[in-house]
């Protein structure tokens, strides 16, 4: 038997003990199953390249199917930070108050997709507070090292969040983001224009 037969059999036995969603297909699995990793710190021939870009997590990508469903949701009056739908998505954060929204929305939309944000999936209504949570769990991407990918938080500083949406081959940006001119909106940014802080993968 080959090495790398041995690695596709090892790949489908894992493969078909992890839950069928995250189940690794062809030669991601090969790549990612244990043994593999081994056989290519040893330099063993015919170890499948390890990749370097880490998947879309499957909990990102829920979370831009369940932000899709709030466009055009607006507050009511104009200018208020507050409709029914909005104290909708302060319900996914603790001790949450009216004020601005958009770390409400983000919360909501992860929890919305099982994915809930904070130590204890408490959600965050400071967007500064989701940062530095983000950091220390090691989530935080800073914008240098390249593109996000879709279901990503995308973070400005410590004043604004949302949710990316898709990315173009060029490098621009599709968001979708709450308490964007006092509505949820889709917005698209130009490569290297959207002067972001950095990205949170969720997962």
């Amino acid at each position: 038997m080959t090495v790398a037969t041995a690695l596709s059999r090892i790949a489908e036995i894992e493969a078909a003990l992890l839950p069928p969603q995250t189940a690794p297909q062809g030669a991601e699995a090969v790549s990612g199953s244990k043994f593999a990793k081994l056989l290519q710190k040893t330099g063993v021939a015919g170890a499948t390249p390890l990749s370097t870009t880490a998947p879309a997590s499957p909990g990102g990508l829920g979370a831009v199917e369940v932000a899709r469903g709030e466009v055009g949701q607006a507050e009511q009056p104009p200018g208020s930070n507050d409709s029914p739908r909005i104290a909708e998505y302060r319900s996914a954060v603790a001790g949450a108050g009216v004020g601005p929204w958009c770390a409400y929305f983000v919360s909501w939309c992860a929890r919305q997709a099982g994915v809930p944000l904070g130590e204890h999936g408490e959600g965050f209504g400071s967007v500064s507070a989701l940062w530095e949570w983000a950091e220390h769990s090691g989530r935080a991407i800073p914008a240098s090292a390249g593109p996000p990918q879709p279901g990503d938080l995308i973070v400005w500083g410590g004043e604004h969040v949302g949710i990316v949406e898709s990315v173009d081959p060029d490098g621009t940006i599709h968001t979708i983001e709450g308490n964007s001119e006092d509505k949820v909106a889709q917005r698209t940014y130009a490569p290297g224009s959207s002067g972001a802080t950095g990205y949170v993968r969720l997962g």
